[in-house]
């Protein structure tokens, strides 16, 4: 069963105009789009699978970017064929570090799953949130079949952030 955690794992304690764009009142955004940073710990995988969803529901409407707190050396493959399934891609991604910088520029922070650690850092105004995603392995479920079910969870709670974002509560 999944459970998305709206509770902040950490809050830098800044509530500006910037992360109410990203609720209900987009109008403020002054013609800049919104910027959400989705992050696990090896970005080959669950931040880079949101992060293709989100492109391909939003299209240009909100600037989305991934980063892992221990970047593996390439993409899980099987996450690659899953999000092409449906449409969406990983084209021109490649797991990156998580950066001081990129959690800055970021309006939202979304963290996938519980091993990856992200804590607020200085001038840092975006929310951080985590979304615990059900584990399929844990119920034998193996191959492209747990990975079409972490997809599926995912794109659940990437079509709620986007409704959230469009201010469609």
């Amino acid at each position: 069963m999944s459970k998305h955690d709206d509770s902040k794992t950490k809050d830098s304690g800044n509530k500006d105009s910037r992360h109410d764009r990203l609720g209900a009142d987009t109008s403020s955004a002054g013609g800049r789009r919104p910027h959400v940073l989705f992050v696990c710990q090896s970005n080959g995988g669950k931040s880079q699978i949101a992060a293709a969803l989100l492109r391909w529901r939003a299209g240009e409407r909100v600037e989305v970017t991934s980063a892992g707190t221990r970047p593996a050396d390439g993409l899980d493959e099987r996450a690659r064929r899953s999000v092409e399934a449906i449409g969406a891609s990983f084209d021109g991604e490649e797991p990156r570090k998580l950066t001081k910088q990129m959690l800055r520029q970021a309006d939202r922070v979304v963290v996938l799953g519980s091993n990856a650690v992200v804590e607020p850092v200085s001038d840092m105004t975006a929310p951080i949130e985590r979304w615990v995603l059900d584990e399929p392995s844990e119920r034998g479920i193996q191959g492209s079949d747990r990975m079409d079910l972490v997809r599926d969870e995912i794109d659940a709670h990437v079509a709620q952030l986007l409704a959230e974002v469009d201010g469609k509560h």
